[in-house]
């Protein structure tokens, strides 16, 4: 679990093995939300507003770095699966 910022108090993590959609956790005290990468809404938890206007703005300005770190950790969220195909024997592979 990296953490990937902390400042003010504010603590921000990303987890592998995690699920989707793409996210950051963010602590403060003992106080936690999800933020969303793409657009930073709450996902789940809760943060005091002070924070989360923090945690929102860092997020902002930091979103490219964030997404490419939980697309990191987190492959077998993007994994290509194979589709069952004839070869060309006629059978599946």
């Amino acid at each position: 679990m990296p953490n990937i910022a902390y400042f003010e108090g504010i603590k921000i993590n990303i987890y592998n093995g995690d699920h989707l959609p793409p996210h950051v956790h963010v602590e403060y005290g003992n106080e936690e939300a999800l933020l969303v990468i793409v657009d930073g809404s709450i996902y789940a938890g809760w943060l005091p507003p002070k924070q989360l206007k923090k945690a929102s703005e860092w997020l902002y300005n930091n979103q490219v770095a964030a997404d490419s770190t939980f697309k990191y950790l987190n492959p077998h969220l993007y994994a290509r699966r194979k589709k069952n195909t004839p070869n060309s024997k006629g059978k599946k592979s």
